[in-house]
């Protein structure tokens, strides 16, 4: 009897729903009525073998599917993993740099058939938005983003695809303050020198009454990111302002 109460706790167990997409629920009711039958003494000891049998073929099931979802989830952990680093490189002028597609689509370097998180498929859909040129879905969309997800790892391009959206809608004064937040905001970020180099330049887009407030975005891009690529750019622009 002692066998055929470990054979009934077994069953309970196994038939908690994480099996129930692998096994009928009819086929695990059959089964239950036999275990109560054998408690009360009336099954056979073939009969009990024959369940045990069937017990272990469960057991190797889930045990092969648990092996899979570890894999795959592995596989999609490692390569967000490896996205970042390559992010963290390109951040540092290091060797092995992604190309800018790679750098700002984070599903990139997913493997094929992986599932991406939630945050991953909202940046993804607001960057399609930018991509489109549909700028107010755009502004939507990472705005919803930096909401939901604030201390996320994209959080600087968000916040730099945000404001490059308002610029594209003609929308000065904002993205100025845009690009002014993520330099503040993120001042280690590689997006940093780029939005204030975009600040000075929408600064110039304003008229020559904001051409002091210009050349300070782009003394700021020469003097807090002197090795970025922007650096000699934002050279050039003071040069021809006169402030170089």
């Amino acid at each position: 009897m002692s066998s055929s109460r470990g054979l009934a706790a077994a069953l309970l167990f196994a038939s908690g729903p994480w099996v129930s997409g692998c096994v009928g629920l009819a086929e695990f009711r059959k089964l239950q009525y036999e275990v109560r039958q054998m408690k009360a003494g009336t099954g056979s000891s073939g009969r009990i073998a024959d369940v045990s049998a069937e017990m272990d073929a469960m057991r190797e099931q889930l045990s092969q599917i648990e092996g899979r979802l570890e894999v795959n989830e592995h596989q999609t952990q490692q390569a967000l993993e490896e996205a970042k680093a390559a992010r963290m490189a390109a951040a540092q002028g290091g060797v092995g740099a992604p190309s800018a597609a790679s750098h700002d689509d984070p599903t990139a370097g997913l493997p094929p058939g992986s599932s991406a998180s939630e945050e991953v498929k909202s940046y993804r859909a607001a960057y399609d938005a930018w991509r489109s040129d549909d700028n107010q879905v755009c502004i939507d969309r990472f705005g919803q983003f930096l909401q939901s997800f604030p201390t996320s790892q994209y959080a600087d391009d968000a916040a730099f695809w945000l404001a490059d959206c308002y610029y594209k809608q003609g929308d000065l004064k904002t993205a100025i303050l845009r690009f002014d937040d993520v330099a503040t905001r993120y001042p280690k970020s590689e997006k940093a020198s780029e939005a204030l180099y975009r600040q000075g330049e929408a600064l110039l887009k304003l008229g020559p009454n904001f051409g002091k407030a210009a050349e300070k975005a782009f003394e700021r891009v020469v003097k807090e990111h002197p090795q970025s690529q922007r650096a000699h750019d934002a050279e050039q622009q003071l040069k021809l302002l006169g402030a170089g």
